[in-house]
């Protein structure tokens, strides 16, 4: 977590917080520890910067999940 945290430049909290609203839900290592894939590391930074631009946490996962959909949805209107 901390590696990830370091990265993100961010705080092991802010990770924590992510994981606690459900935006990400990492895989836990034998001893315990968290382990972010790439996605999860690309939506954590997305949330950070949201937050960081005074978007409220919750109201930044939202965010996170609506314009995901909607990608999802551009992508399967998308002619053959």
């Amino acid at each position: 977590m901390g590696r990830a945290a370091e990265m993100l430049g961010t705080t092991r909290s802010f990770l924590r917080s992510l994981d606690q609203v459900k935006l990400i839900d990492p895989q836990r290592s034998a001893a315990g520890h968290r382990r972010y894939t790439r996605h999860q590391l690309r939506l954590a930074a997305r949330a950070r910067k949201l937050v960081d631009q005074g978007v409220p946490l919750d109201a930044a996962c939202r965010i996170i999940h609506l314009e995901d959909q909607l990608q999802e949805a551009r992508h399967h209107m998308q002619p053959a």
